[in-house]
């Protein structure tokens, strides 16, 4: 059984969905909760997956409370009519982790793909760590994408033979869209115009609020500052984002904001962006596969391997900062070529089979 609910999950989730269905002998049962309903949708169509069972328990600005409630009762429904031999749930959403939760009290062995991203802090982000910890308390195996995590994992108690280091699934994503069904809508008219892309993704919970303002305000202040730029901003459905960012950006010459794109436009505007700005997780991972160098807007990051390797800088959360290094990487060719030519620590686009080839050595 493969868990999802949100579009980040979808994504990571596909490839390891399209390998199991070309083994034989393996029945995939494809749950999703739809906590992300809309963007969700589109990362389904993509991959031209369909689910065999819909939880439906998205509602307009419910709590994590009703998320963890509703899922709870669906996965009871579920278990009513298959009992799958392994879930595998994808890192670190309430979905994720109340599949967990759900396989683990029916005594259903759990596969989490994904596994061993830490910040070290249990409110950043929030609920997230808290989640992906709590998975690999009750998971039976991790998949995790890095050496580093799974150093993480070992040192919380892990049984060595439990962990495999696969890479990261969405690099098999990314590498598959661009090879079979990449888009060049909105990305094609920023580069007809000769000005240079910088892609904008923010819209983490811990951000809501004073955050989301300073990253809008630093945003305007790139675009003062540089009038060859292009901003281009997919902006998250959720009102904590939609209401300051419309509100700060809105109307902004050379600055366009976007209802959420599917992942097909996503990949083309990272591929033709010069710079990311983003506090979403995928990104820190995609975007270097690419040689696009990353800012990434928070505190901290479970994806310290990206600092480490060079191809992500952690910028925080105040306008100054934000502004002040991307401006530097946007005028300093040497900074720029330094993080643009850094290896990606996230892998080879292989993970996916890893995975499979892991769960088909079962007995």
């Amino acid at each position: 059984m493969i868990v999802f609910g949100t579009r980040p999950e979808a994504i990571k989730m596909a490839p390891v969905i399209l390998e199991l269905e070309k083994r034989r002998g393996i029945d995939t049962i494809k749950v999703s909760t739809s906590q992300h309903r809309e963007m969700l949708k589109q990362v389904l169509d993509l991959f031209d997956i369909k689910p065999d069972f819909d939880l439906n328990i998205m509602q307009q600005n419910q709590t994590l409370t009703q998320i963890v409630e509703k899922s709870m009762k669906g996965f009871q429904y579920v278990f009513s009519k298959v009992r799958p031999d392994l879930i595998l749930v994808q890192g670190d959403t309430t979905t994720a982790f109340i599949g967990a939760l759900a396989g683990f009290y029916e005594g259903i062995p759990v596969g989490h793909v994904e596994a061993g991203l830490r910040t070290g802090d249990i409110y950043s982000p929030y609920p997230e760590e808290a989640n992906r910890k709590m998975i690999s308390v009750i998971g039976n195996y991790h998949f995790a994408p890095t050496e580093g995590n799974k150093k993480n994992l070992l040192s919380e108690g892990a049984a060595p033979e439990s962990v495999i280091v696969t890479g990261n699934t969405v690099i098999d994503a990314l590498f598959y869209i661009l090879k079979n069904k990449s888009s060049n809508g909105f990305a094609k008219q920023i580069r007809n115009k000769n000005n240079k892309l910088v892609l904008v993704t923010a819209h983490r919970r811990e951000n809501f609020g004073e955050p989301i303002k300073n990253i809008c305000h630093a945003l305007l202040q790139l675009s003062e500052r540089h009038k060859d730029l292009e901003i281009v901003y997919p902006v998250h459905l959720n009102s904590n984002i939609q209401e300051p960012v419309y509100s700060i950006l809105g109307g902004k010459e050379r600055i366009h904001l976007l209802k959420p794109v599917d992942y097909s436009e996503l990949t083309s505007l990272i591929n033709e962006s010069v710079l990311v700005l983003t506090d979403s997780g995928g990104i820190q991972e995609e975007a270097p596969a690419l040689g696009k160098p990353v800012v990434v807007m928070r505190t901290e990051t479970e994806r310290p391997e990206a600092v480490t390797a060079g191809t992500a800088v952690l910028a925080g959360i105040t306008q100054k900062s934000i502004f002040d290094i991307s401006h530097e990487l946007l005028t300093n060719q040497k900074t720029y070529e330094r993080m643009a030519k850094a290896v990606n620590p996230y892998g080879d686009g292989k993970a996916a089979k890893r995975i499979v080839d892991f769960i088909t050595s079962f007995d």
